[in-house]
Protein backbone atom coordinates (compact mmCIF):
# COMPACT_ATOMS: atom_id res chain seq x y z
CA UNK A 1 0.00 0.00 0.00
CA UNK A 2 1.35 3.27 -1.12
CA UNK A 3 1.40 5.47 1.94
CA UNK A 4 0.77 9.33 1.36
CA UNK A 5 3.43 12.42 2.25
CA UNK A 6 2.48 14.17 5.43
CA UNK A 7 1.45 18.18 3.98
CA UNK A 8 0.06 19.89 6.90
CA UNK A 9 -1.62 21.88 4.09
CA UNK A 10 -4.24 18.65 3.97
CA UNK A 11 -4.47 18.49 7.71
CA UNK A 12 -6.61 22.26 7.71
CA UNK A 13 -9.59 23.52 5.99
CA UNK A 14 -9.19 26.54 4.18
CA UNK A 15 -10.50 28.81 7.12
CA UNK A 16 -8.25 27.01 9.62
CA UNK A 17 -5.11 28.20 7.29
CA UNK A 18 -6.31 31.46 7.19
CA UNK A 19 -6.47 31.41 10.89
CA UNK A 20 -3.47 29.60 11.29
CA UNK A 21 -1.27 32.03 9.21
CA UNK A 22 -2.31 35.13 10.93
CA UNK A 23 -1.72 33.28 14.68
CA UNK A 24 1.74 32.24 13.09
CA UNK A 25 2.49 35.77 12.36
CA UNK A 26 1.30 36.65 16.63
CA UNK A 27 3.35 33.92 17.71
CA UNK A 28 6.60 35.23 15.85
CA UNK A 29 5.83 39.06 17.05
CA UNK A 30 5.66 37.49 20.28
CA UNK A 31 8.85 35.99 20.13
CA UNK A 32 10.08 39.60 19.30
CA UNK A 33 8.33 40.95 21.63
CA UNK A 34 10.38 38.61 24.46
CA UNK A 35 13.80 38.66 22.21
CA UNK A 36 13.38 42.50 22.86
CA UNK A 37 13.52 42.10 26.65
CA UNK A 38 16.76 40.69 26.58
CA UNK A 39 20.18 43.59 27.22
CA UNK A 40 21.00 44.60 24.12
CA UNK A 41 18.33 43.62 21.75
CA UNK A 42 15.98 46.01 24.14
CA UNK A 43 17.05 48.73 22.29
CA UNK A 44 16.45 47.65 18.68
CA UNK A 45 12.64 46.98 19.73
CA UNK A 46 9.82 44.56 19.02
CA UNK A 47 9.02 45.61 15.42
CA UNK A 48 13.01 45.09 14.67
CA UNK A 49 13.67 42.12 16.53
CA UNK A 50 10.40 39.95 15.58
CA UNK A 51 11.37 41.26 11.33
CA UNK A 52 14.57 39.29 12.31
CA UNK A 53 13.30 36.20 13.53
CA UNK A 54 10.28 35.79 10.39
CA UNK A 55 13.60 36.60 7.93
CA UNK A 56 15.66 33.47 9.87
CA UNK A 57 12.61 31.01 9.70
CA UNK A 58 12.68 32.08 6.00
CA UNK A 59 15.50 31.07 5.52
CA UNK A 60 16.16 27.89 7.88
CA UNK A 61 12.40 26.40 6.82
CA UNK A 62 11.18 27.64 3.89
CA UNK A 63 8.41 30.07 3.28
CA UNK A 64 5.10 28.08 5.22
CA UNK A 65 2.85 27.88 2.08
CA UNK A 66 0.15 26.30 4.52
CA UNK A 67 -0.63 29.42 6.23
CA UNK A 68 -0.06 32.00 3.11
CA UNK A 69 -3.43 33.21 3.41
CA UNK A 70 -3.74 34.23 6.58
CA UNK A 71 -0.20 35.57 6.37
CA UNK A 72 -0.71 37.47 3.77
CA UNK A 73 -3.68 38.81 5.56
CA UNK A 74 -1.65 40.13 8.25
CA UNK A 75 0.71 41.90 6.02
CA UNK A 76 -2.12 43.25 3.93
CA UNK A 77 -4.99 43.81 6.27
CA UNK A 78 -3.74 44.01 9.80
CA UNK A 79 -1.41 46.40 8.18
CA UNK A 80 -3.56 48.59 6.98
CA UNK A 81 -6.05 48.48 10.67
CA UNK A 82 -2.74 49.46 12.17
CA UNK A 83 -1.81 52.40 10.23
CA UNK A 84 -5.96 53.47 10.77
CA UNK A 85 -5.08 53.00 14.97
CA UNK A 86 -1.63 54.61 14.08
CA UNK A 87 -3.54 58.07 13.33
CA UNK A 88 -4.29 58.46 17.41
CA UNK A 89 -0.74 59.23 17.95
CA UNK A 90 -1.14 62.20 16.11
CA UNK A 91 -2.12 65.09 17.75
CA UNK A 92 -3.41 67.39 15.25
CA UNK A 93 -4.18 70.24 17.66
CA UNK A 94 -0.74 70.46 19.38
CA UNK A 95 0.86 70.61 15.73
CA UNK A 96 -1.37 73.62 14.76
CA UNK A 97 -0.71 75.28 17.72
CA UNK A 98 2.82 75.39 17.07
CA UNK A 99 2.39 76.97 13.56
CA UNK A 100 3.45 77.45 9.98
CA UNK A 101 7.17 77.54 10.89
CA UNK A 102 7.02 73.80 13.08
CA UNK A 103 5.32 72.20 9.58
CA UNK A 104 8.00 74.38 7.36
CA UNK A 105 10.89 72.78 8.91
CA UNK A 106 9.68 69.54 8.73
CA UNK A 107 8.66 69.60 5.28
CA UNK A 108 12.07 70.79 4.52
CA UNK A 109 13.16 68.06 6.76
CA UNK A 110 11.19 65.39 5.03
CA UNK A 111 11.96 66.97 1.56
CA UNK A 112 15.74 66.60 2.10
CA UNK A 113 16.06 63.37 3.49
CA UNK A 114 13.76 61.81 0.53
CA UNK A 115 15.59 63.60 -2.38
CA UNK A 116 19.02 62.80 -0.92
CA UNK A 117 18.99 59.27 -0.28
CA UNK A 118 16.86 59.12 -3.75
CA UNK A 119 19.80 60.80 -5.19
CA UNK A 120 22.78 58.85 -3.40
CA UNK A 121 20.86 55.55 -4.42
CA UNK A 122 21.08 57.05 -8.14
CA UNK A 123 24.94 57.61 -7.42
CA UNK A 124 25.37 54.19 -6.14
CA UNK A 125 23.15 52.67 -8.60
CA UNK A 126 20.99 51.10 -6.05
CA UNK A 127 17.63 49.96 -5.38
CA UNK A 128 15.17 52.44 -6.47
CA UNK A 129 11.95 51.10 -4.75
CA UNK A 130 14.09 50.36 -1.45
CA UNK A 131 15.81 53.84 -1.49
CA UNK A 132 12.88 55.54 -2.02
CA UNK A 133 10.96 54.08 0.95
CA UNK A 134 14.09 54.48 3.36
CA UNK A 135 14.24 58.04 2.42
CA UNK A 136 10.52 57.98 3.12
CA UNK A 137 10.95 56.35 6.69
CA UNK A 138 14.19 58.31 7.75
CA UNK A 139 11.93 61.68 6.96
CA UNK A 140 8.54 61.50 8.05
CA UNK A 141 7.74 58.29 10.83
CA UNK A 142 10.14 55.36 10.11
CA UNK A 143 8.30 52.21 9.59
CA UNK A 144 5.01 53.71 10.09
CA UNK A 145 5.43 55.99 6.60
CA UNK A 146 7.05 52.87 5.16
CA UNK A 147 3.97 50.88 5.71
CA UNK A 148 2.01 53.64 4.60
CA UNK A 149 3.73 54.39 0.86
CA UNK A 150 4.52 51.05 0.02
CA UNK A 151 1.37 50.05 -1.91
CA UNK A 152 0.85 53.38 -3.41
CA UNK A 153 4.88 53.17 -4.71
CA UNK A 154 3.72 49.01 -5.54
CA UNK A 155 6.47 48.34 -3.23
CA UNK A 156 6.90 44.08 -3.24
CA UNK A 157 6.69 42.91 0.25
CA UNK A 158 10.19 41.80 0.29
CA UNK A 159 10.86 45.01 -0.21
CA UNK A 160 8.84 46.97 2.30
CA UNK A 161 10.41 44.48 4.72
CA UNK A 162 14.16 45.03 3.95
CA UNK A 163 13.20 48.70 4.37
CA UNK A 164 11.30 48.86 7.65
CA UNK A 165 14.02 46.38 8.83
CA UNK A 166 17.34 48.78 8.19
CA UNK A 167 15.22 51.78 9.69
CA UNK A 168 14.76 50.04 12.75
CA UNK A 169 17.71 49.20 13.20
CA UNK A 170 19.63 51.77 11.90
CA UNK A 171 17.32 54.54 13.86
CA UNK A 172 18.30 52.78 17.15
CA UNK A 173 21.78 53.43 16.30
CA UNK A 174 21.82 56.91 15.82
CA UNK A 175 19.07 57.14 18.85
CA UNK A 176 21.91 55.07 21.24
CA UNK A 177 25.08 57.57 19.66
CA UNK A 178 23.29 60.89 20.41
CA UNK A 179 22.69 59.48 23.92
CA UNK A 180 26.46 58.84 23.60
CA UNK A 181 27.12 61.99 22.79
CA UNK A 182 24.56 64.07 24.49
CA UNK A 183 26.40 65.09 27.87
CA UNK A 184 29.15 66.87 25.60
CA UNK A 185 27.04 68.92 23.11
CA UNK A 186 26.89 72.29 23.69
CA UNK A 187 22.39 71.38 24.09
CA UNK A 188 20.61 72.41 26.67
CA UNK A 189 17.23 69.65 27.41
CA UNK A 190 15.24 71.78 25.31
CA UNK A 191 17.61 71.84 22.06
CA UNK A 192 18.42 68.26 22.81
CA UNK A 193 15.04 67.71 22.69
CA UNK A 194 14.29 69.69 19.28
CA UNK A 195 17.16 67.80 17.88
CA UNK A 196 16.30 64.77 18.26
CA UNK A 197 13.09 64.89 16.83
CA UNK A 198 13.31 66.54 14.34
CA UNK A 199 16.37 64.21 13.05
CA UNK A 200 15.46 61.19 13.91
CA UNK A 201 13.82 58.85 12.32
CA UNK A 202 10.63 57.01 14.43
CA UNK A 203 8.91 58.35 17.44
CA UNK A 204 10.40 55.46 19.38
CA UNK A 205 14.07 56.73 18.83
CA UNK A 206 12.93 59.89 19.92
CA UNK A 207 11.51 58.59 23.10
CA UNK A 208 14.81 56.60 23.16
CA UNK A 209 17.27 59.03 22.79
CA UNK A 210 15.27 61.94 24.86
CA UNK A 211 14.56 60.35 27.82
CA UNK A 212 18.01 60.60 29.75
CA UNK A 213 17.46 64.44 29.08
CA UNK A 214 14.42 64.47 31.09
CA UNK A 215 10.57 65.22 31.03
CA UNK A 216 10.81 68.63 29.17
CA UNK A 217 13.32 67.29 26.28
CA UNK A 218 10.84 64.52 25.82
CA UNK A 219 8.15 66.68 25.30
CA UNK A 220 9.37 69.49 22.85
CA UNK A 221 10.43 65.86 20.79
CA UNK A 222 7.52 64.12 20.67
CA UNK A 223 6.19 67.85 19.39
CA UNK A 224 8.60 68.35 16.63
CA UNK A 225 8.26 64.34 16.10
CA UNK A 226 4.58 65.00 15.38
CA UNK A 227 5.21 67.56 12.95
CA UNK A 228 6.48 65.56 10.62
CA UNK A 229 3.93 62.67 10.89
CA UNK A 230 1.46 64.78 10.40
CA UNK A 231 2.90 65.32 7.11
CA UNK A 232 2.98 61.91 6.26
CA UNK A 233 -0.93 62.51 4.90
CA UNK A 234 0.29 65.07 2.59
CA UNK A 235 3.49 63.23 1.19
CA UNK A 236 0.96 60.10 0.33
CA UNK A 237 -0.89 62.37 -1.72
CA UNK A 238 1.89 63.48 -3.19
CA UNK A 239 2.98 60.20 -4.11
CA UNK A 240 0.18 59.33 -5.29
CA UNK A 241 -0.34 62.09 -7.82
CA UNK A 242 3.16 61.63 -9.33
CA UNK A 243 2.53 57.68 -9.33
CA UNK A 244 -0.23 58.45 -11.55
CA UNK A 245 1.29 60.83 -13.63
CA UNK A 246 4.52 58.31 -14.00
CA UNK A 247 1.70 55.69 -15.24
CA UNK A 248 -0.92 57.13 -17.08
CA UNK A 249 0.30 55.68 -20.25
CA UNK A 250 1.02 52.64 -19.14
CA UNK A 251 -1.89 49.82 -18.89
CA UNK A 252 -2.21 47.87 -15.86
CA UNK A 253 -0.55 50.41 -14.14
CA UNK A 254 -3.74 52.02 -12.13
CA UNK A 255 -2.51 53.40 -9.12
CA UNK A 256 -5.51 52.42 -6.18
CA UNK A 257 -6.64 55.02 -3.93
CA UNK A 258 -5.26 54.08 0.04
CA UNK A 259 -8.78 53.85 1.90
CA UNK A 260 -7.01 53.15 4.60
CA UNK A 261 -5.47 56.87 4.77
CA UNK A 262 -8.98 58.34 5.53
CA UNK A 263 -9.21 56.21 8.48
CA UNK A 264 -6.03 57.12 9.58
CA UNK A 265 -6.95 60.89 9.14
CA UNK A 266 -10.41 60.46 10.72
CA UNK A 267 -9.02 58.78 13.55
CA UNK A 268 -6.63 61.50 13.78
CA UNK A 269 -9.43 63.87 13.72
CA UNK A 270 -10.70 61.79 17.01
CA UNK A 271 -7.81 61.29 18.82
CA UNK A 272 -7.16 65.38 18.70
CA UNK A 273 -10.14 66.56 19.45
CA UNK A 274 -13.28 64.16 20.64
CA UNK A 275 -11.75 60.98 22.70
CA UNK A 276 -10.53 62.82 25.99
CA UNK A 277 -12.86 66.02 25.10
CA UNK A 278 -16.45 65.53 24.09
CA UNK A 279 -15.80 61.92 24.74
CA UNK A 280 -14.09 60.97 27.98
CA UNK A 281 -11.87 58.35 27.23
CA UNK A 282 -9.96 56.23 30.44
CA UNK A 283 -6.30 56.18 29.74
CA UNK A 284 -5.96 52.73 30.28
CA UNK A 285 -8.05 52.41 26.88
CA UNK A 286 -5.43 54.89 25.14
CA UNK A 287 -2.92 52.69 25.95
CA UNK A 288 -4.46 49.40 25.07
CA UNK A 289 -5.29 51.22 21.52
CA UNK A 290 -1.49 51.90 21.37
CA UNK A 291 -0.38 48.67 22.18
CA UNK A 292 -2.71 47.17 19.55
CA UNK A 293 -1.53 48.97 17.21
CA UNK A 294 2.16 48.09 17.90
CA UNK A 295 1.24 44.56 17.93
CA UNK A 296 -0.92 44.66 14.19
CA UNK A 297 1.96 46.53 12.79
CA UNK A 298 4.51 43.89 14.22
CA UNK A 299 2.68 41.00 13.12
CA UNK A 300 1.56 42.85 9.85
CA UNK A 301 6.22 43.31 9.30
CA UNK A 302 6.26 39.30 10.25
CA UNK A 303 4.43 38.36 7.10
CA UNK A 304 6.50 40.67 5.17
CA UNK A 305 9.54 39.42 6.85
CA UNK A 306 8.88 36.01 5.51
CA UNK A 307 8.63 37.14 1.63
CA UNK A 308 12.95 38.19 2.66
CA UNK A 309 15.18 36.06 0.74
CA UNK A 310 18.88 36.33 2.25
CA UNK A 311 20.25 36.24 -0.81
CA UNK A 312 18.08 39.17 -2.38
CA UNK A 313 18.80 41.10 0.87
CA UNK A 314 22.93 40.89 0.66
CA UNK A 315 22.45 42.31 -3.22
CA UNK A 316 19.84 44.62 -2.67
CA UNK A 317 20.22 46.45 0.57
CA UNK A 318 23.95 47.09 1.29
CA UNK A 319 24.03 50.37 -1.31
CA UNK A 320 20.20 51.56 -0.03
CA UNK A 321 21.27 51.60 3.33
CA UNK A 322 24.31 52.92 2.70
CA UNK A 323 22.95 56.26 1.05
CA UNK A 324 20.20 55.99 4.28
CA UNK A 325 23.20 55.84 6.67
CA UNK A 326 25.09 59.18 4.98
CA UNK A 327 21.28 60.84 4.50
CA UNK A 328 20.59 60.14 8.12
CA UNK A 329 24.22 61.90 9.22
CA UNK A 330 23.75 64.62 6.82
CA UNK A 331 20.14 65.64 8.40
CA UNK A 332 21.43 65.14 12.31
CA UNK A 333 24.43 67.55 11.54
CA UNK A 334 22.37 70.19 9.58
CA UNK A 335 19.51 70.37 12.49
CA UNK A 336 22.50 70.37 15.16
CA UNK A 337 23.33 73.47 13.37
CA UNK A 338 20.51 75.62 13.24
CA UNK A 339 18.78 74.46 16.67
Amino acid sequence: MELKRFNIQDMLTTKNRWSAGIAFTFLIALLGYLLALLPGFNHVGQLACAIIIAVVYRQFFGYPEALKSGISFSSKRLLRVAIILYGLKLNIGIVLQDGFWLLLRDAGVITFAILTTIGLAKLFKADKTISLLLGVGTGVCGAAAIAAVAPIVKSKDEDTAISVGIIALMGTVFSIIYIILRPFLPLDALQYGVWSGTSLHEVAHVALATAPAGNDAIAIGMLAKLGRVFLLIPLCFILIGIMRYKNKNATGSKIEFPWFLIGFILFSILGSYVFGHSIPVPDYIMDGLFSLTTWLLTAAMVGLGLNVSLKELRTKALRPLVAMTLTSIALSIIVFLIV
